[in-house]
């Protein structure tokens, strides 16, 4: 039986969807801290994060959404090829994470994906170009 992947960059709404990390926003931009067992999305949780959007405080995963997603084309994650092969990384050693085991990105990209994912957020007060660019979407 094959194990369905999950998506680290998902939204709160999703069937099945868990916290992946708290963003910590610092003077070198926003940053990943990754939770250490999986919290499943609540409309509590979700209301914890008061007049805040919860993507701007918290990132997900889902079961990934494969050809129902906007970034998914030619049987795999574009977004995960763009984070992997266009930004820099971030740490050296694979962060620790509750779902590399199932990671769409982890699964296609290895390690490259790993090493970057923690500067990626849902939603970017000031994004970059770059960072644009790599979400696909209009600068």
């Amino acid at each position: 039986m094959t194990r369905a992947l999950s998506c680290p960059s998902a939204q709160p709404e999703m069937e099945g969807a868990q916290v992946l990390g708290v963003i910590e926003r610092g003077a070198e931009g926003p940053a990943l801290a990754y939770v250490n067992a999986p919290v499943p999305v609540t409309p509590a949780l979700l209301e914890a994060s008061g007049a805040v959007p919860p993507t701007h405080v918290m990132r997900f995963s889902a079961p990934c959404a494969e050809s129902a997603c906007t970034h998914f084309s030619d049987g795999a994650c574009q977004l995960a090829r763009r984070i992997a092969r266009g930004l820099e990384p971030v740490v050296d050693h694979l962060p620790p994470c509750t779902i590399r085991r199932t990671c769409r990105w982890y699964a296609q990209e290895g390690q490259p994906a790993c090493t970057r994912c923690p500067q990626v957020v849902t939603r970017m007060e000031e994004a970059d170009p770059r960072m644009l660019e790599i979400a696909g979407l209009p600068g």
